[in-house]
C-alpha cells in the first residue's frame, strides 16, 4: 500500500510537468529544454519565499509565475532573434542555472522547518495518511479542467495550429510569434509549479533537481503514446497517464536494489526502451501532424472563425 501511495503521489506531481511538456513537444512541435531550468526555478523560488514567511500557496503560485518567465524568454529569443528552437531552450536553461543558484544562495536548501502546502491535518484511511495525495490530486484535477477548457478556446486552437499548420494563423491574421510565446509561458508555468510542489513534497530544493527533467517528461509522453496509440484518451489524460506509468516503472525498478545515484541512468534507459517500443512514434507523429494540419485547415478553421 505504501508503494502504491508513493507512486500516485510522485506520479501526480510529475504529471503536472508532463502537461506542460505535452504542450511544447506534441502540440507545438517545439523541443523546449527550458524546462530543465524552470523546474528547479520553481523549487528555488518557493524555497526563498517560504524562508521569508510568505503563505505557502501564494509562494507556490508566485514561484510558478516566475518560472513562466523562462518560457517567455525562450520564445522571445526564438521568435525575435531567429534562434533555433532547441538552441533557444538550451541557452535559457544554461542561464537559469546561475539565476537559480543566486535565488537560493546555495546549492541545496532544506524546507523541513518551514510551513508548506503539505502542512495539513492528517486524513487517515486504513492507517494510511492520504492528506498529501488528496491535495496533489485536487490540484491536478483543477489544472486538468482548466487545461481542457483552454484548448477549446480560440487561443487554444491557435496554439494547436502553431504545431500543425502555422499558415492557418496567417490566414486568420493572428500573430504566430505571440501564440508561441504564450504556449511556452504556459508550459514552463506548469513545469515550475511541479518543481515548487516537488520541493515542498521532498522537503528541500536542490540546484540539480532539474537535470534530465525534459528527458523524463518526454519518456512519459512517448510511453503513453506507444501504449495507447489506438485509443483516444485526450491530451491531458494521455500526459497524466504517461506520468503515472513512468513513475511506477521507476519506483518498481529502484525497488530492485538500484542505487539512487543511478536514477538518471535508469531514466535514460527508459527513454531508449520507450522509443524502441514506439515503433517510430516520432516519425508517425510528424506524418500525423501533416494530416491533422489538413483537417485543421478545414474543420478547425471554421471553428476558430465561429469563436
Amino acid at each position: 500500500m505504501g508503494i502504491f501511495i508513493s507512486i500516485l503521489e510522485q506520479g501526480t506531481l510529475f504529471a503536472i510537468m508532463c502537461l506542460g511538456i505535452y504542450i511544447t513537444y506534441k502540440i507545438m512541435d517545439f523541443a523546449d529544454m527550458t524546462v530543465d531550468g524552470t523546474f528547479p526555478m520553481g523549487a528555488a523560488g518557493v524555497a526563498l519565499l517560504l524562508s521569508r514567511g510568505v503563505n505557502p500557496f501564494l509562494a507556490t503560485f508566485l514561484a510558478a509565475l516566475i518560472g513562466s518567465c523562462g518560457g517567455i524568454i525562450t520564445g522571445l529569443i526564438h521568435t525575435k532573434l531567429g534562434v533555433n528552437k532547441l538552441m533557444s531552450g538550451i541557452l535559457v536553461m544554461t542561464g537559469l542555472y546561475s539565476i537559480n543558484l543566486r535565488i537560493m544562495g546555495r546549492a541545496n536548501m532544506p524546507l523541513f522547518t518551514y510551513k508548506t502546502v503539505f502542512t495539513l491535518p492528517e486524513v487517515e484511511v486504513a492507517g494510511v495518511n492520504l492528506s498529501t495525495l488528496l491535495l496533489i490530486t485536487a490540484i491536478l484535477i483543477v489544472l486538468k479542467v482548466l487545461y481542457d477548457i483552454f484548448f477549446r478556446t480560440k487561443l487554444g486552437f491557435f496554439l494547436r495550429a502553431v504545431g500543425d499548420n502555422e499558415a492557418i494563423l496567417e490566414s486568420l491574421s493572428s500573430d504566430s510569434h505571440k501564440v508561441k510565446i504564450i504556449g511556452l509561458a504556459i508550459a514552463n508555468f506548469l513545469a515550475a509549479l511541479s518543481g515548487a510542489l516537488t520541493a515542498q513534497y521532498q522537503g528541500y530544493a536542490d540546484i540539480g533537481m532539474g537535470v534530465g527533467t525534459t528527458v523524463m517528461g518526454l519518456a512519459a509522453i512517448i510511453i503513453a503514446l506507444s501504449i495507447f496509440k489506438h485509443i483516444n484518451l485526450g491530451m491531458s489524460n494521455l500526459a497524466i497517464t504517461g506520468a503515472l506509468i513512468y513513475k511506477a516503472i521507476l519506483i518498481i525498478v529502484l525497488g530492485w536494489g538500484i542505487e539512487p545515484n543511478e536514477f538518471k541512468l535508469v531514466s535514460a534507459a527508459a527513454v531508449v526502451v520507450a522509443l524502441g517500443f514506439s515503433g517510430g512514434a516520432l516519425k508517425k507523429t510528424k506524418k500525423s501532424k501533416k494530416a491533422e494540419g489538413r483537417l485543421l485547415n478545414a474543420s478547425d478553421k471554421r471553428t476558430v472563425q465561429e469563436l
